[in-house]
């Protein structure tokens, strides 16, 4: 592996951890861009200014891609990122309390919240600074 990428001495599961989390973030984040207005049907009414949340919780989605390409900003971008998840859960429980707003099936909202759990989990474990092998 390059200097550039630093997933020397990661494991394949890692790795593919990490690569989920960036398309994750980076589609996502594209998203908010591409399709501003969509976006903003799901900002709970209660949250000014939702253009605004929509458009900076899209530039944190991309800066949070961007640092997991480099070892040295990964940690960082994986706290980032889960606190960023944290932050639209309001979203998600805003679309489960009107799923008549939005089109979606019901059950899919439902399964967002332990698919939001797992990815919490996924963010978390992929960008853990390793072990070395003498434990430090």
């Amino acid at each position: 592996m390059s200097r550039f990428t630093s997933l020397a001495g990661l494991s394949r599961w890692r790795i593919a951890g990490i690569v989920f989390v960036f398309l994750w973030f980076f589609l996502g984040g594209i998203a908010h861009f591409a399709a501003i207005q969509t976006e903003m049907r799901i900002v709970p009414p209660y949250i000014p200014w939702p253009r605004a949340a929509v458009l900076v919780s899209g530039v944190f989605e991309l800066l949070g891609a961007a640092g997991l390409l480099w070892g040295r900003t990964r940690r960082a971008a994986g706290i980032g990122l889960f606190i960023l998840t944290l932050a639209v859960t309001p979203a998600h429980i805003y679309m489960l309390q009107y799923p008549e707003l939005f089109g979606v099936p019901y059950w899919a909202l439902i399964l967002r919240l332990p698919m939001q759990a797992a990815l919490l989990a996924l963010i978390a474990w992929s960008t853990a600074t390793p072990k070395t092998r003498n434990g430090r």
